[in-house]
């Protein structure tokens, strides 16, 4: 059937497959992460609706943006006036999933959490299972809405299975649920490893002299810009390059110095071109709340590059990869030795082992154990057929 979603139209068929439904914080369009690798493979046998948090924009009255990004994944939008309340916010989203789910039978629809958030205006979905795939500690992030703590707990009465985004997050909230998982940071092997291939460099890093030590991802409180800044003006001769946007913080507080070049995001497709010019790579990660029981999708990414990878003591990280001497451990004392340790060393000097470690992580592994997790919650929910479940 055809829905009217103010400017657009949002097929949904009821002869299609089953539905995931999923609530995000975050953007589809924004840095290709977990969510897209996994919804991307859910996709060939599962219709995906990925609602994202609303823009607020100068229009008349809300609508809903629909973009198919993909034969089954399609990104829906709610765009509302400027100066709408929450209050009046949650309830047009209400309104507008209501619209997306009608033409879903109820025990065809999982829904997939994301943020917590969302139970203010899904608390009333009726699906066959509710899955909340718990990525990071977000009641640690800077701005974090001060009830997210108690709507997680909602949303863990509320779900039928939960994953976590690594296993120091799993071992903080495992005697939260009784059926929660950990499912660490996957790698698409393939894309990545296009990076130890010859190309051209990008034509705005070609004119960065070498040494470069390089890092991608987000820029926010997670990244130490004081170690950046520290170990820049310690390492003159070295040049820095920084890839991701910056989101959270002011750009103009960022340091500056004649071998620091913060470069913004670049899209998913082209990362490989970049890495491969880079001679080492680095997570200059803070230690504080917001990175307790983060586990950095990039850092096998890195690894699948071929780029050597220096780390502050992420605990994921240290407990795994710098366990098996697969990433340098720094810390603000020892940084740029370590640093010019890792340059001096051939590049290719753990590659025989990395291919190992690396062999048995991809996205396609992740999510067959996640689908059969949730397969098995599906067949041994307590009061069949289903419940009512956001």
């Amino acid at each position: 059937m055809e829905i009217a979603v103010g400017k657009s139209n949002l097929r949904i068929s009821a002869d299609d497959p089953s539905t995931i439904l999923c609530l995000s914080h975050l953007r589809w369009n924004f840095v290709h992460q977990r969510p897209q690798h996994l919804l991307t493979l859910a996709s060939t046998t599962k219709n995906i609706v990925y609602f994202e948090e609303p823009i607020f924009e100068n229009v008349p009255q809300a609508f809903m943006r629909s973009n198919k990004v993909s034969p089954t994944i399609r990104v829906v939008t709610p765009i509302l006036p400027l100066g709408t309340s929450q209050l009046h916010a949650d309830a047009a989203q209400r309104r507008f999933l209501d619209l997306l789910v009608a033409a879903i039978p109820q025990e065809r629809l999982t829904t997939w959490y994301y943020t917590p958030m969302a139970l203010r205006f899904t608390d009333h979905l009726l699906c066959e299972v509710c899955v909340y795939d718990c990525m990071d500690e977000l009641s640690a992030f800077k701005d974090a809405p001060p009830e997210l703590v108690e709507m997680e707990r909602q949303l863990l009465e509320r779900a039928d299975v939960v994953f976590t985004g690594g296993q120091s997050l799993y071992e903080a909230k495992r005697s939260m649920h009784r059926a929660i998982f950990p499912f660490p940071s996957s790698i698409d092997f393939t894309h990545f490893h296009q990076a130890r291939g010859p190309g051209k460099d990008p034509v705005d890093q070609e004119q960065i002299p070498h040494p470069r030590v390089g890092y991608f991802g987000v820029i926010d409180e997670r990244l130490d810009v004081d170690l950046v800044a520290k170990t820049a003006l310690a390492m003159p001769d070295v040049h820095f390059v920084m890839i991701g946007p910056v989101v959270k913080i002011d750009p103009a507080g960022l340091p500056a110095a004649h071998n620091l070049h913060w470069l913004g995001g670049k899209d998913y497709a082209d990362l490989p071109q970049y890495l491969r010019h880079w001679d080492v790579g680095w997570m200059p990660f803070a230690l504080n709340a917001a990175t307790r029981y983060i586990s950095p999708t990039k850092t096998p990414e890195f690894l699948a590059a071929g780029v050597p990878l220096a780390s502050t003591a992420v605990v994921d990280v240290v407990r795994t990869y710098g366990a098996e001497g697969l990433v340098d451990i720094v810390d603000a004392d020892d940084v740029e030795l370590t640093l010019r340790s890792v340059l001096a060393r051939p590049r290719d000097h753990v590659l025989t082992q990395v291919d190992a470690y690396l062999l048995d992580m991809s996205w396609e592994k992740t999510w067959a154990g996640m689908a059969a997790r949730i397969q098995q919650a599906r067949s041994t929910k307590n009061v069949l057929p289903f419940r009512r479940s956001a």
